[in-house]
């Protein structure tokens, strides 16, 4: 089992900027790749970036450009750094991992971004 504890979503304004982190415990020696994740009022979540356990990223091209994943392999920390956040940024984040078939998922952390 892994665990997955998020923090660091808030109340922002257009423009401003916000790090989530996402601390992992449990049986992470089989994490490889990590992801976050966003579910906005009334949609179905998606994807925003993810990161191997090489360093290699992926992003949304919604958030291109304005945010950044990274990954503390040592405090088995992960985050993402979100830069001129947009209204349309609103919505819950979630930290995600997996290993095999079972998919491990953080309780969410909310994000709104005033305009």
């Amino acid at each position: 089992q892994v665990q997955l504890v998020e923090s660091g979503g808030g109340l922002v304004q257009a423009g401003g900027s916000l790090r989530l982190s996402c601390a992992a415990s449990g049986s992470i020696f089989v994490i490889n790749a990590m992801g976050w994740y966003r579910q906005p009022p009334g949609q179905q979540r998606e994807l925003v970036a993810t990161i191997t356990r090489g360093g290699s990223t992926n992003y949304a091209d919604s958030v291109k450009g304005r945010f950044t994943i990274s990954r503390d392999i040592a405090k088995n920390t992960m985050y993402l750094q979100m830069n001129s956040l947009k209204p349309e940024d609103t919505a819950v984040y979630y930290c995600n991992t997996a290993w095999l078939t079972t998919e491990f998922w953080g309780q969410g952390t909310q994000v709104t971004v005033s305009s």
